[in-house]
């Protein structure tokens, strides 16, 4: 009877106990002490706003909140609470003009998991602040934004033109040839190497990438940062780690390779400046240094990783909408005729072509392949457009919210490439064309990118007219996005007809 009585007890006590944190928990949302902070939907107790969201696309659902609750409001994914930032003028005076304070990158699960905590992209402190430090001195040593860069896209751009060619204007799917192009350039400037496109090895490395690229963005990734003890039994979580180490075995072969042929006296890519400079502050007995070779393995993963999904994505996407779109395409091809003829085309050449300049921004705008930065994290208290914001709150950035913000835009949800001409017909930037990010976190390859996406998308449509497959009409093509950390478009084919 006793042992009956002391079980009983015990069940009440741990009953009351529950009850109690039940209450301290739900009571920290509604506090109202907690007044000057972001306001948001009300939350659930341990599962927040979870129910009023749709995982699979996070950023419409917090798109549509923000409609309800203001550019900055509060959130909860399960426990974790979550500031989010909406409209261009919101986030680039969060992004710019307070570019210490959200500045911070959140380290969530995930990021850690894949990342250890090495490389550029998932860092943050005196690693981060060095090894991109480092890498944006090195790209610009390789040429990044300059002719040295400019002749590898060209050269580039005549094995992907040949590569279309032998498709002989039937159908394909374009996904593949327009990765592994956009892969050999910052392949190139990693490790001083091309791969053919046949390359098995080169063909698997970029396929575990994108897979990966697509399962960060996915429902099972979010609630693995939410209840990271779940991950050995989330199947898109090991696939991730799979494809995430063999990878990273790949880079420790090339690192390895280029390591045996290092000569002092000739830097040949960004991995032989790493390994130099790691050789000279060894020499010079500097401790606690960031350089050191996981540091070197993740640094060389994430740019190669990021240097190729986000250009291959925008390509696909321009193409898609050049078939869509076929009298945009014309004009595009009329310009091209007019002012450069059938020699290459060239980086100088983009000021005297406005009209395919406008259509390239366009793209970008529309695609919206980033509808969500990287999420980052408060670095200090601030207060921000009335509201208390704590040190360490992970800070969501909606550029799809400045992409198609109807204050910005004339015809934000319409393919318009004269959001970027004026009356003339002479290109025009706009402040709200923010598809790099903005700020401390600005995508460090941007001036590559805009590089590689000008020559390429000139030089494709130089030689070939674009078009849906037969019995296939322009306006059946479709333009819903698959939807992963980056958007990338639905599986389709299309014509390359050759103009010559």
């Amino acid at each position: 009877m006793f042992d009956d009585l002391q079980s009983s007890t015990s069940f009440y006590l741990l009953l009351v106990l529950v009850l109690l944190v039940l209450h301290i928990f739900y009571s920290t949302f509604i506090s109202k002490e907690n007044t000057r902070e972001p306001p948001g939907p009300k939350p659930l107790p341990l599962l927040g706003n979870l129910l009023q969201v749709d995982l699979k696309r996070l950023d419409i659902s917090l798109l549509n909140l923000s409609k309800t609750h203001g550019s900055v409001f509060t959130v909860y994914l399960g426990p974790k609470k979550v500031v989010v930032l909406a409209g261009y003028k919101t986030v680039k005076q969060a992004l710019v003009s307070h570019a210490e304070e959200f500045g911070e990158r959140d380290l969530i699960p995930l990021f850690h998991n894949l990342n250890k905590g090495n490389g550029i992209l998932f860092t943050n402190g005196n690693r981060w602040k060095e090894m991109r430090r480092f890498a944006l001195s090195t790209l610009r040593d390789f040429g990044m934004g300059k002719s040295l860069t400019e002749e590898r896209i060209i050269e580039e751009c005549h094995h992907l033109i040949k590569s279309f060619e032998q498709n002989e204007g039937k159908a394909f799917n374009n996904s593949q040839t327009l990765t592994y192009a956009a892969s050999n350039i910052i392949s190139g400037i990693m490790s001083g190497r091309r791969f053919e496109y046949t390359d098995p090895v080169f063909q698997v490395m970029v396929e575990r990438d994108r897979e990966t690229i697509h399962l960060m963005g996915s429902a099972s990734a979010q609630i693995y940062n939410m209840l990271p003890w779940l991950g050995p039994f989330i199947k898109n979580w090991r696939a991730m780690m799979k494809n995430v180490e063999e990878n990273k075995e790949e880079f420790k072969r090339i690192i390895a390779d280029l390591k045996e042929s290092l000569n002092p006296e000739m830097c040949r890519c960004f991995i032989d400046a790493f390994l130099m400079h790691k050789l000279k502050l060894e020499e010079s007995e500097i401790k606690d240094s960031q350089y050191h070779e996981e540091n070197l393995v993740y640094s060389a993963m994430q740019l190669f990783g990021a240097g190729t999904d986000t250009t291959a994505n925008t390509l696909q996407w321009s193409l898609l909408f050049m078939a869509k779109y076929p009298h945009v395409q014309d004009q595009v091809q009329e310009e091209l005729i007019r002012v450069i003829g059938s020699r290459q085309v060239r980086v100088e050449d983009r000021k005297y072509l406005p009209y395919t300049d406008a259509v390239i921004h366009e793209a970008q705008r529309f695609a919206n392949i980033v509808p969500m930065a990287i999420p980052h994290r408060t670095s200090q208290d601030v207060t921000f457009q009335g509201y208390f914001i704590k040190k360490g709150t992970s800070v969501f950035v909606l550029l799809s919210s400045v992409l198609f913000d109807e204050s910005e835009w004339e015809s934000p949800h319409t393919f318009n490439p004269s959001h970027f001409l004026d009356k003339e017909g002479r290109f025009i930037r706009r402040d709200a064309f923010l598809p790099f990010s903005a700020g401390r976190r600005v995508c460090l390859g941007e001036s590559l990118a805009r590089m590689e996406l000008f020559l390429f998308f000139t030089s494709l449509l130089q030689r070939f007219h674009f078009t849906a497959p037969p019995g296939v009409a322009e306006d059946e093509l479709d333009l819903t996005p698959v939807a992963g950390l980056t958007f990338s478009p639905p599986h389709h084919e299309l014509c390359a007809v050759s103009r010559h």
